[in-house]
């Protein structure tokens, strides 16, 4: 396979194309390696490769002509990519498929980047390393290159050894162990850089909040485990399987979202002892007044059946800390309160438990107010309001311009749930009224908020927000 690189230092690969297997490799001729220095193509006396920045601002930009005129000069330039944090990620997937084609043109960026015109005229793919900057695409361009290269039929020692590691299958890769049996042979307290996080995770059989105090757990973890020390090669499968399902758990839950995982594994993943979640510190919020009618006036909507059910089976699922519906009608509360006590003291209850749990998470309240106070008597603390909204725009108050939403990610809920409890508010009719939205301390970016159609029942918007914020990848 042909690699072809453009870079403005040439020099930066000199030791890492000479060093271990991509050494080897190109000196078999496995994959081959070609630098072109697009200052070569300049012009005039400086050859200078870059300029100023239409519209000002700080840096300077690479001028599309010597990038061009390099290009050109590549015979044979396959797929073209350029290295830029704006790309596409670098992923495992995509690794196997540039490792499919006869050959490579990468373009290495830098400065503040390259001229986009370059990029469009010559169909270069931006690919990133990671969400992070560099001062250049050379040191992600040696990632690409070893990352594709390694793939390539002949580069590593033996075939296999590159279909059973990290993402491969969507997962990391379990721990591995060599020669001696037992490593290191003095005691553990002589060893304080041995952490106490690399020993739980090696040995899922010993609690995580004991591994630093049990004498069992400091003897084990020393230890090669003793199924890989026997010969059953099924047992041995079985068990490199489990622990490349914990290890993804631990470190990173979002991959099992996209890896491919059998019953099997998910009931494994079920019985695993898994960090404090977050979810003990958001409780729903089921808003019937301040919200808006069809015509855009604040209006006071009926409780329903089906809202308490979906919302109370949403709130079990995820194991929030509740569910409160809030309207100033007396009735409508006793109405709401005979629903809930019918399904986890009454006759419900008692013939579905299932039920009798979910329903025992929910709340009614008079005002917006008395839910604070509800979350705050059993939190402790005063929740941080997160509000929702369809609408990108809302009006302050009559007669005022209308002012753009500034919406919050998920991530930004994540971290206020990391500090203290938050109450998420939904609205019923046609949204939340504007003094809601007004006293809220964010507002979460909406489902489907780039859509032109976006009216989902409150309840299936309740249950994909939950998820987004707290669902297993979290």
């Amino acid at each position: 396979m042909r690699f072809t690189i453009l870079t403005l230092f040439p020099e930066f690969f000199a030791g890492p194309l000479k060093a271990a297997q991509m050494g080897k490799a190109i000196g078999s001729g496995v994959v081959t390696v070609d630098l072109v220095n697009p200052r070569d193509f300049a012009t005039g006396r400086h050859r200078p490769v870059d300029d100023r920045p239409y519209g000002g601002g700080p840096g300077m930009v690479m001028m599309p002509g010597p990038l061009s005129a390099a290009l050109g000069s590549v015979a044979q330039p396959g797929r073209k990519l350029v290295l830029a944090p704006s790309g596409a990620p670098l992923t495992q997937a995509l690794a196997r498929e540039l490792a499919l084609e006869p050959s490579l043109t990468i373009v290495c960026g830098r400065y503040e980047g390259i001229d986009e015109r370059l990029i469009q005229a010559e169909g270069l793919t931006p690919v990133s390393v990671g969400d992070f900057v560099l001062n250049g695409g050379e040191a992600a361009a040696l990632c690409l290159l070893e990352a594709v290269g390694r793939l390539v039929p002949g580069f590593m020692g033996k075939e296999e050894s590159g279909d059973d590691e990290s993402f491969s299958g969507g997962l990391l890769e379990h721990p591995h162990y060599t020669r001696p049996e037992v490593w290191p042979e003095v005691r553990p307290e002589v060893c304080p850089d041995v952490r106490s996080d690399v020993r739980s995770d090696v040995r899922p059989e010993a609690d995580i909040s004991e591994a630093g105090t049990s004498e069992v757990a400091k003897a084990d973890w020393r230890t090669v485990p003793e199924v890989l020390r026997g010969g059953s090669h099924v047992r041995i499968a079985q068990w490199r399987r489990e622990q490349s399902l914990r290890r993804t758990l631990l470190r990173r839950p979002e991959l099992l979202t996209t890896a491919e995982l059998s019953g099997a594994d998910i009931d494994f993943l079920r019985e695993q002892k898994r960090p404090a979640s977050l979810a003990r510190g958001l409780t729903l919020c089921l808003l019937h007044h301040p919200v808006l009618d069809k015509a855009g006036k604040p209006s006071t909507v009926s409780l329903t059946n089906l809202d308490i059910h979906d919302m109370c089976r949403v709130s079990r699922t995820y194991e929030l800390a509740g569910v409160c519906f809030v309207t100033p009608l007396v009735d409508q509360r006793e109405l709401g309160q005979r629903i809930l006590a019918h399904w986890t003291d009454g006759a419900g209850g008692r013939a579905n438990a299932d039920r009798a749990s979910a329903l025992g998470l929910g709340r009614m309240a008079e005002s917006l107010d008395e839910a604070i106070a509800q979350v705050t008597e059993r939190a402790g603390a005063a929740p941080k309001v997160v509000a929702t909204s369809a609408r990108t725009h809302f009006r302050p108050a009559r007669g005022r311009k209308e002012r753009a939403i500034a919406f919050c990610p998920s991530a930004q809920v994540r971290r206020m749930l990391a500090e203290g409890p938050v109450l998420l508010v939904l609205g019923t009719g046609h949204g939340l009224a504007p003094e809601v939205l007004t006293r809220a301390d964010a507002v979460l970016q909406p489902v489907r908020g780039f859509a032109l159609y976006n009216h989902l029942p409150v309840r299936s918007a309740a249950a994909i927000l939950v998820d987004r914020l707290l669902g297993d990848a979290w």
